[in-house]
């Protein structure tokens, strides 16, 4: 990033608007309305050369003919003008380029956005857009856009995809009084993006919490990479969450990928908090932007009223976050705060006779108890006690217990009283919440972005395997001079193998003779399995037979695997038939890989077997990922009890399976090149200490 050029769009010391009419409702004459009224300090030059004032602005004709330098250009002129724009940008020494103007790749017009991308680069500019709404920015009173005000002051920023709502959350934030400094539209991203955003942003001391409506990268990749390191939390909305690419999906895990689930993993891996919608995202927004993250997960709740006090408990559950009981000594010391038929449990319920008195040393005390590491306090709104009153008394207790690295987020229940004294807990610091589950959403947004923090601080990413790469590309050069672009089972194997990955020893008969021969060496029982690049699900067309106890079986089951094959496929190229140890039973789970259309390589694991399309019991995580991650990965499933043994079974060796897991996301790394989707299913995974076996491998290439 060239953090000169992105200072130009985000912090220009002089802004020109290029198309600015003179005619109310025009967005040029918009653009320039809002700098004027928002009090934009540095000069502002209005650019037509059909005018001469505008809004009591000289107008200039050109840019290039402005008397001072100008560092963003915000263009509004229609498309098939806006290159003589840039060039005219260019001779003046412009470097940020604001670009409102539509009428590109988003109505097919790729080429012209492509040229006016390569205009800006040759001549040292960036473009946000086209297609925006533009840039608005407290810090520098800068409304360089037609949205009607610059937002609820505050800390966060917002990077939005959609224009549409860029105008909408700039009236919400005074509705929901949730601060912004920044609001940045990106439209078609044609240059600059979210990861430049991002890397700008982190850097920005006026912001300290980036908020983001997605609906795709064009490099996830490049994304995670610099989120890991922004030291600020993220928050995004992910939409359009429909499966993409499953259609022509030839593996199971292509057929499970969709874009939330894959989204949902690289924010997970990188350290970015989800937004479940639009309320979430605000109530979000505003607990990251003025709370230190959760560090661990003894939450206390506080309140005055049973019943939110439920609702909060059944909430903190739903969030990941249950609740404990306090220790004694926590209970102790607020029992003293409450009359006796209250409760120091948890939720620590001081009963509707609490005043300022009972809530002061209660959320003193605990702040300060080393047990705790965050604090809900909730009040329903009652006759004797003042709201208002309530919430300044929770702001003196934060300060007096001098605890800055602890969150407490709060929620009132009641009427105007109420909400007038959360507006006032927000503008001192403190999240405020009308519900008590939104309340604890916030504090589970707070905990979710301290644990994934301290999760990217520890991962074990593998590095590259020369040696296995170089043996894995022979085996893929083979097929594709052969003209295919999927492996045999033992080619696939092979593959696995190289990478350190256990699988069941598996040769290739080309007659039954053969088969009967390998059959002997190998070992009863055995499987036979048809190997024909054209049939890439074995089962489904009757090439597998399993349990083969003799000679007699194994060349019965040879000439049924052949006459199966050709009566499902008729013209395909049938290399012969897989001899197979048949491995020990064991727990069947799957792994997989697909290429992310904007991550790349993508691991996947789960339950395995036949059942895996049925139940979906699957997650994943973009590769390459560490022992670490591995093992996160299957404690997510819901299946995870059935590997930590359950009714009596012991439990699986989820330490080997969490290193193959690792080997696994590193093969498909080193060859994203050449590997489209791969399975390994079913993986039998065996009790504590014994390992597993890769029973079954496929991977699909890359057509080139």
């Amino acid at each position: 990033m060239d953090k000169t050029l992105l200072d130009a769009l985000f912090q220009p010391k002089s802004i020109a608007v290029v198309g600015a009419s003179t005619k109310p409702g025009k967005i040029g004459y918009t653009v320039t309305d809002r700098l004027i009224k928002d009090g934009y300090p540095g000069p502002i030059y209005p650019i037509n050369p059909g005018a001469s004032e505008l809004l009591g602005l000289k107008v200039y004709p050109s840019v290039s003919a402005c008397p001072g330098p100008v560092d963003a250009a915000v263009v509004v002129v229609p498309a098939e003008a806006v290159k003589d724009a840039l060039l005219d940008c260019a001779q003046k020494g412009v470097k940020g380029i604001i670009l409102i103007t539509s009428g590109f790749a988003e109505i097919g017009e790729k080429e012209l956005e492509q040229e006016i991308v390569r205009i800006a680069h040759e001549n040292n500019m960036r473009i946000l857009g086209p297609n925006i709404v533009g840039i608005l920015s407290n810090t520098d009173k800068m409304n360089a856009s037609f949205c009607p005000f610059l937002p609820f002051p505050g800390r966060a920023a917002l990077l939005s995809q959609s224009g549409a709502l860029v105008i909408a959350i700039d009236a919400a934030t005074y509705s929901r009084r949730v601060g912004f400094d920044k609001l940045v539209s990106l439209g078609n991203m044609a240059d600059v993006d979210f990861t430049d955003c991002v890397e700008w942003l982190a850097q920005d001391e006026n912001t300290s919490c980036i908020s983001l409506y997605i609906e795709g990268f064009r490099d996830g990749r490049r994304f995670m990479d610099i989120a890991r390191k922004t030291g600020k939390p993220i928050i995004a909305l992910k939409a359009g969450v429909s499966a993409h690419g499953a259609a022509a999906a030839a593996s199971h895990t292509g057929s499970l990928a969709g874009a939330v689930k894959v989204y949902g993993a690289a924010f997970t891996q990188c350290g970015v908090v989800q937004a479940s919608d639009l309320d979430n995202l605000f109530d979000r927004v505003l607990a990251l932007s003025l709370q230190p993250p959760m560090r661990g997960d003894n939450l206390l709740i506080i309140t005055n009223g049973g019943g939110i006090g439920v609702l909060a408990t059944d909430a903190a559950e739903r969030c990941g976050i249950p609740l404990k009981f306090a220790p004694p000594d926590v209970q102790a010391e607020l029992k003293k705060h409450m009359p006796v038929f209250g409760s120091a449990k948890n939720p620590v319920d001081i009963t509707g006779m609490a005043g300022p008195d009972w809530y002061l040393d209660a959320v003193r005390y605990a702040l300060t108890h080393p047990w705790l590491d965050g604090l809900a306090v909730l009040y329903c709104e009652t006759a004797q006690t003042e709201p208002l009153e309530i919430a300044k008394t929770i702001r003196q207790a934060v300060t007096e217990s001098g605890v800055t690295d602890k969150p407490v987020c709060a929620c009132f229940v009641g009427g105007e009283r109420s909400l007038k004294a959360m507006q006032w807990l927000v503008e001192s610091g403190i999240p405020a919440y009308a519900a008590p589950d939104t309340a604890v959403n916030a504090m589970a947004a707070l905990y979710e972005y301290g644990q994934m923090r301290a999760a990217v601080a520890a991962n074990d990413i593998p590095s590259a395997d020369p040696a296995a790469r170089g043996a894995a590309l022979k085996i893929i050069q083979q097929a594709r001079s052969d003209g295919r672009t999927a492996l045999t089972e033992i080619e696939a194997k092979q593959v696995f193998a190289a990478y350190g990955m256990p699988v069941t020893a598996t040769r290739l008969a080309k007659s039954e003779d053969e088969a009967a021969a390998l059959a002997k060496q190998t070992g009863f029982p055995l499987v036979l399995k048809i190997v024909s690049p054209d049939i890439i699900h074995k089962s489904d067309a009757g090439g597998v037979k399993v349990n083969l106890k003799d000679e007699a079986a194994v060349r019965q089951a040879y000439r049924d695997i052949l006459q199966n094959a050709k009566a499902y496929k008729a013209d395909a190229d049938i290399h012969g038939v897989a001899v197979q140890e048949m491995a020990e039973w064991g727990a069947e789970v799957i792994l997989g890989s697909v290429n992310d259309p904007s991550f790349g390589p993508t691991v996947m694991f789960g339950l395995g077997g036949i059942f895996v399309e049925a139940l979906k019991d699957v997650t994943f995580r973009v590769a390459p990922i560490g022992v670490s991650q591995a093992a996160g990965m299957m404690s997510e499933i819901r299946g995870a009890p059935i590997l930590a043994g359950v009714r009596g079974e012991k439990p699986r060796d989820r330490q080997a399976m969490a290193a193959v897991i690792s080997r696994y996301s590193q093969m498909v790394t080193d060859l994203m090149d050449e590997i489209a989707e791969t399975d390994a299913n079913p993986v039998l995974l065996y009790e504590e200490g014994k390992g597993l076996k890769v029973v079954d491998a496929r991977i699909i290439l890359k057509k080139k």
